[in-house]
């Protein structure tokens, strides 16, 4: 809510939320959150089990932005509270869901505890959308099949296509604006980002399984303190500061010092990902976070296909303005 207070001091119209890798939480954080969003009296999510009866929960009159359009991002790491979130904006026509498939979470647990200490939690109810889809994914087909799901989306071909992804019509459902949403597990988005390969190899998931990225900015950091220094601010580091080839050479030298050796195929794919998180990493250390998820996010397909979308919807607006 500070964020969002703070971009509406300088002029924000549209809002896009970013819920990827986010594994939720509690129930009340994603009915709260949504409030923000949605009308009173706006259905967010209800639950219902075999032995428990529905539940609903609603939006009430409060809200900071109920007028602006979002866009909310989502891939196979968001899950339960976050889906919750994606699925009633979705729902109601009140954001564009961009990404990939969710991971399908949506079972109700209740925990009772024991004089030992211990507890047990019991499945009593799942969750649903307004429409009324199930969010959480079947595992009708046992608890191997449904823990290696995600895996099986690479295999399809679902993280690069999102034609692999089908749906039976019987889980289809309709928005109050008419757009087709499926049931079935997860959230799947109205917009389409296949997953990012270029870390897709043994030298990227080395350097950063093993913090070598985060660790070589720090060092450079330090014995370049006088000459980072210069920079006074974000916009001034942003514009000033270049991940060259200098830099990176440094760092595949760092890597070997520390038994991760590059090949040249490797190099190719990944120096453009590392070159953006070696220039994020030591921004954050001089100017934290904000300087680290603008640099990031610059280079982000789906943070910048949702950027697109909403300067487009400022333009349409503009428009329509001049026409009045």
């Amino acid at each position: 809510m500070e964020a969002v207070e703070a971009l509406k001091k300088q002029g924000m119209q549209n809002l896009i939320l970013d819920l990827r890798g986010n594994p939720g939480g509690y129930l009340d954080a994603a009915t709260m959150l949504a409030d923000e969003f949605l009308p009173d009296k706006k259905l967010i999510v209800y639950t219902e089990g075999k032995a428990r009866p529905r539940k609903n929960y609603y939006a009430t009159e409060k809200g900071d932005f109920e007028k602006g359009k979002v866009f909310v991002l989502i891939d196979e790491g968001s899950a339960s509270a976050s889906e919750i979130l994606a699925g009633a904006l979705q729902d109601w026509d009140r954001a564009e869901i961009i990404g990939r498939r969710s991971f399908g979470k949506g079972l109700v647990q209740e925990q009772t505890l024991f004089p030992d200490g211990s507890a047990m939690r019991l499945t009593v109810a799942r969750y649903y959308t307004p429409t009324g889809r199930s969010i959480q994914k079947p595992y009708k087909n046992g608890y191997m099949a449904y823990e290696e799901e995600v895996y099986d989306r690479y295999k399809h071909g679902e993280m690069v296509n999102a034609d692999s992804t089908h749906f039976n019509d019987s889980l289809k459902y309709t928005t109050p604006g008419g757009k087709i949403v499926y049931g079935g597990g997860g959230i799947m988005p109205d917009l389409f980002i296949p997953i990012d390969t270029t870390s897709d190899n043994e030298f990227a998931r080395s350097v950063f399984g093993l913090g070598l990225v985060s660790r070589f900015s720090y060092d450079y950091t330090d014995k370049h303190r006088n000459k980072l220094n210069t920079f006074k601010s974000i916009d001034d580091y942003i514009k000033g500061f270049s991940a060259d080839q200098r830099l990176l050479s440094d760092f595949f030298v760092y890597a070997i010092d520390n038994k991760v050796r590059p090949d040249e195929k490797s190099i190719q794919a990944s120096k453009q990902l590392i070159a953006n998180q070696l220039k994020a990493n030591i921004g954050r250390l001089l100017f934290g976070n904000d300087a680290f998820y603008r640099v990031v996010l610059s280079d982000d397909k789906a943070f910048n296909a949702a950027l697109q979308q909403a300067e487009s919807t400022v333009q349409s607006k503009v428009k329509e303005s001049e026409m009045k």
